[in-house]
């Protein structure tokens, strides 16, 4: 669980900077800042909790799955969102955009919170595979340095 935390919240970071730089691109600030904040990286760790989500709806449409997952990525920006402008330091605010809850979620980030959501699953169901072969393996020499 804890690596996957880090690399979800790494993987968030990276993307969200890549999101930001490319804000500045339409802007024509052709430096091309990027930004995000280190309250991000716990809220994007956060995504390694869909795993056991992404096992059970794998089976399911793409689409269906990036939904199922923007909804879950709406309530942690919610509820995260809430909890940090309790305390006046959440680093997003919203409430100048049109389709905003509480300034605190936006719903025309949904296709990019869906995409977010399947690169999520792609590296959390990969992290397993990866594991579990490395376990195999590992296994496997074990074995083979008994027999000798």
């Amino acid at each position: 669980m804890k690596k996957n935390f880090l690399l979800c919240g790494f993987t968030g970071w990276c993307l969200e900077i890549l999101f930001t730089s490319f804000g500045s691109y339409r802007k024509r600030e052709l430096q091309l800042m990027g930004q995000t904040s280190l309250w991000m990286f716990p809220i994007y760790g956060m995504a390694a909790f869909l795993k056991p989500i992404c096992s059970r709806i794998k089976h399911f449409p793409a689409g269906f799955r990036a939904a199922c997952y923007s909804l879950c990525i709406f309530l942690g920006e919610y509820i995260s969102g809430t909890i940090l402008k309790k305390y006046h330091i959440c680093p997003w605010d919203y409430s100048k955009a049109r389709a905003n809850i509480k300034g605190v979620i936006r719903l025309d980030y949904a296709p990019f919170w869906m995409a977010a959501g399947l690169i999520f699953e792609r590296l959390l169901m990969h992290s397993k595979k990866k594991s579990s072969t490395t376990a195999y393996t590992q296994l496997h020499k074990n074995n083979a340095s008994s027999d000798i």
